[in-house]
């Protein structure tokens, strides 16, 4: 059983709670749905649009999320997701997603570094702005969805882009936040980039896809990214 919650509040009503635009206070305050388990492991999504004078916030759950005391009742709607739902072969979607790749840890001399298993070191997580590799990136995500960390085996996203339909890829948007160093203690800057994309895709294997569906595509869940908004489609 999954759960879909849309809030709306109004702009003005977000800036008296000093909110904002600032993606890790969302990141604490959605947890505001889920009073009762203040220690519980994050399993649910989120997505946060700034629409104009309001925004408009998604949560994506197997467990039921209740209105947070800053959303007023009238701006909050919830649906049970039925089974039945992700069974279509097709959907329109629109995703916003955080893009990264990994670069490769370099030694004092610019040598790239190795683990003793041979693979290399990872060094920085980078954003990808360029349209040709994102389009890649998401394409990677319905072959390959992540990796299995006991097993090392890759596990399947379960959809891809049918050739024929157009892919809306919108530039990358900084994400700003404000977050305390654990180590010095000390706040600190930082962004996620953020990329909407928008189109229609297939599902190939729709036990992966509903597993890909409930748990994002991409990094950076905790902070609005990878939840897929769907609308099923006959073609």
């Amino acid at each position: 059983m999954s759960w879909l919650a849309r809030l709306e509040v109004d702009a003005e009503s977000i800036h008296t709670e000093g909110i904002s635009n600032d993606i890790y206070a969302w990141h604490k305050r959605l947890w505001e749905c889920y009073p009762d388990m203040p220690d519980a492991k994050r399993d649910f999504l989120t997505r946060i649009d700034h629409l104009e004078g309001t925004y408009r916030l998604w949560v994506l759950a197997q467990r039921k999320p209740v209105c947070p005391p800053w959303c007023p009742p009238a701006g909050f709607a919830l649906n049970e997701i039925a089974p039945s739902f992700l069974t279509h072969r097709y959907y329109a979607f629109d995703l916003r997603a955080n893009p990264v790749k990994t670069l490769a840890r370099h030694g004092p001399n610019g040598e790239t570094l190795f683990k003793p298993n041979g693979k290399r070191k990872d060094g920085k997580r980078v954003p990808l702005v360029n349209q040709e590799e994102l389009r890649a990136w998401l394409i990677r995500k319905g072959l390959v969805r992540c990796r299995d960390p006991q097993t090392g085996i890759d596990v399947p996203g379960g959809f891809r882009f049918p050739p024929n339909k157009p892919l809306e890829i919108r530039p990358m948007v900084e994400n700003h936040f404000h977050k305390k160093d654990k180590k010095t203690g000390k706040d600190h800057t930082a962004y996620h980039g953020g990329v909407q994309f928008r189109g229609t895709l297939e599902v190939t294997d729709q036990e992966r896809f509903i597993e890909t569906y409930q748990a994002g595509i991409g990094s950076a869940k905790g902070f609005g990214f990878g939840l897929f908004l769907l609308a099923p489609l006959k073609l």
